[in-house]
């Protein structure tokens, strides 16, 4: 494998995740003032995020604070993924598949836990790359550089050799910062002329 890499983020990127307005309908179920549900809930998704709670404990807390009966929870958070989960981007992630062997392929997502089986199963992106590094399983989050530092240590590459793509202009900032290139991504377009001008510039002469 060639020392040039490109790691991609997965929500906003590789996957279509459009707001659907789930959490507002759960308030609007449950007679509760807009903006409630995250209020209550905000240690336990932060907790998630970073790999402190158990997707069963997230259960349990969603029933707690809420007042969710056993189907409910299900409902509640099938909700939650579905709006987590997207639709797969599929122009990108045939550019990406088609990249494979001609140079290092990763992935770098804030996440929840629970995110690494079910994008699994859906997207195969542990097929599409050579490493995933999920905010939930290392304990970080972007854009703390270590996290950006994780990503180049599991695959083994030099974070100059890299290009970063994220659809969040911080988390940009924050790759730059940790030493590599990095693209804010808006359209498949323009990512993938990026990619491809990375990759011609880090190619044998």
């Amino acid at each position: 494998m060639t020392a040039t890499c490109v790691i991609l983020d997965i929500g906003g990127v590789l996957e279509i995740t459009p707001e659907t307005g789930w959490v507002q309908r759960w308030e609007e179920r449950l007679a509760l003032p807009l903006g409630t549900v995250h209020e209550r809930m905000r240690d336990v998704w932060r907790a998630g995020s970073i790999g402190h709670i158990s997707e069963h404990d997230v259960g349990w807390e969603v029933a707690s604070r809420l007042g969710l009966d056993a189907p409910q929870v299900e409902s509640f958070m099938a909700d939650l993924w579905a709006e987590y989960l997207g639709a797969p981007n599929e122009e990108l992630i045939a550019y990406v598949r088609g990249l494979r062997g001609s140079c290092t392929l990763g992935i770098l997502s804030n996440s929840f836990v629970g995110a690494r089986e079910r994008e699994t199963a859906l997207y195969q992106f542990d097929e599409l790359v050579e490493e995933i590094v999920y905010s939930h399983e290392i304990g970080m989050e972007k854009p703390d550089l270590r996290a950006f530092e994780a990503a180049c240590d599991s695959l083994k590459v030099r974070p100059e050799n890299c290009l970063f793509i994220d659809d969040v202009a911080v988390n940009v900032d924050a790759a730059q910062a940790a030493g590599m290139q990095a693209h804010l991504f808006e359209d498949n377009a323009t990512t993938i002329v990026r990619i491809a001008a990375h990759l011609e510039a880090g190619s044998p002469r």
